[in-house]
């Protein structure tokens, strides 16, 4: 089951009194793709790293909620941090693979909270934790590659193992920051396709980070425009008109 994420007053500054977020407020709930749009350098990247704490916020609270337990993840340290970041998984954009590992090599490692470092460093697994794995590498259409290594795929299948790297970590919150900007458009439209496809098999909410507009108000069931480190337009993908796009990115030109 998914879990709700509550964000409020989120600040961060990477210098001194210069916001890069400025009091985001926002909450996902339930299930559906919510797609963060706006220009390069607008914080979209830094708030999805500030909610698996990939960064440390500033300012605010950053509420994860499901399956009984309520948590502040902009105030866990330590161990409590390790277990909040197991109920989130992260899909990157340029994949985050080990490229010397194997395929399931690198589907493994999302099951590294779960583990003591001592099997994880032997690379043992529990056998569940393998046949899960295979299960899902026949779900992203990797069937019979779990003993390639993953600098031998392409850019599509390398995103595809990302995908399937944070599912096996059973998450309750997909995150994926422009997981399409280095793919051709024909696979940017199967990464998205996939990640909604799993949202609801799963049951659980996806934020994605995208620069693609039109991909975001195909596949996105609720679209989020940032501007200057604030949100700007939180709304349906059908009222993302040309007024709002320009309050998002600024100027007209370049929609001609």
């Amino acid at each position: 089951m998914g879990a709700s994420l509550h964000i409020a007053g989120l600040v961060k500054e990477y210098k001194a009194n210069q916001p890069v977020l400025r009091h985001i407020d926002l909450d996902v709930a339930g299930e559906g793709l919510t797609a963060i749009i706006g220009p390069s350098g607008t914080g979209k990247s830094t708030l999805l790293r500030c909610v698996n704490r990939l960064v440390e916020p500033t300012a605010g609270s950053i509420i994860l909620d499901g399956d009984g337990q309520r948590i502040d993840l902009a105030k866990v340290r330590g161990s409590a941090l390790r277990q909040a970041r197991r109920r989130i998984g992260m899909v990157f954009q340029e994949y985050n693979l080990v490229e010397r590992l194997t395929v399931m090599e690198n589907l493994l490692t999302g099951r590294l909270g779960y583990t003591s470092a001592f099997n994880a460093w032997r690379r043992r697994f529990e056998p569940s934790d393998i046949q899960y794995a295979y299960r899902l590498l026949e779900t992203v259409g990797l069937a019979g590659f779990a003993n390639q290594r993953a600098d031998a795929l392409s850019g599509g299948q390398r995103q595809r193992v990302g995908i399937a790297r944070a599912l096996m970590q059973r998450p309750q919150l997909l995150l994926a920051d422009e997981p399409t900007s280095s793919l051709d458009p024909k696979t940017s439209v199967e990464i998205m396709e996939l990640l909604i496809e799993q949202g609801r098999a799963f049951g659980i909410p996806v934020i994605v980070n995208i620069h693609d507009v039109e991909l975001a108000k195909r596949y996105a069931t609720r679209i989020v425009g940032m501007s200057g480190g604030h949100i700007v337009y939180d709304g349906l993908p059908a009222d993302l008109d040309t007024e709002v796009l320009k309050q998002i990115y600024g100027g007209e030109s370049w929609l001609e």
